[in-house]
């Protein structure tokens, strides 16, 4: 629970810090990003609270997220590619709290 509360509360903080005059938009935008969550919809169980997403789900691999960083390279993705890592980030910790791996090997 405190997983799913945490891809609220950084995102907001992440706003209001470096977005403080359009934290709003820049908030909603990236919460927006938590749809790379689509891709649990590929997998049996759809969700399981002791799998890595990390490695596991299609755009939660390290070409994905190789991805995601080269997005923080241009203005009109940067916002995107930053709430993507984040999520990647939360979900990276939450595996090794849950299995000790930082992610799928």
């Amino acid at each position: 629970m405190i997983h799913i509360i945490l891809h609220f509360v950084v995102p907001a903080i992440f706003a209001r810090t470096f977005y403080p005059q359009k934290w709003i938009n820049a908030f909603l935008i990236l919460i927006a990003t938590m749809l790379v969550d689509i891709d649990h919809l590929l997998a049996t169980p759809i969700y399981d609270p002791l799998r890595c997403s990390i490695n596991f789900h299609p755009l939660h691999t390290l070409p994905a997220i190789a991805v995601y960083f080269v997005m923080l390279g241009f203005n009109k993705t940067r916002l995107i590619g930053f709430g993507l890592l984040i999520h990647m980030a939360l979900d990276s910790i939450d595996c090794f709290q849950n299995v000790g791996l930082w992610m799928n090997p």
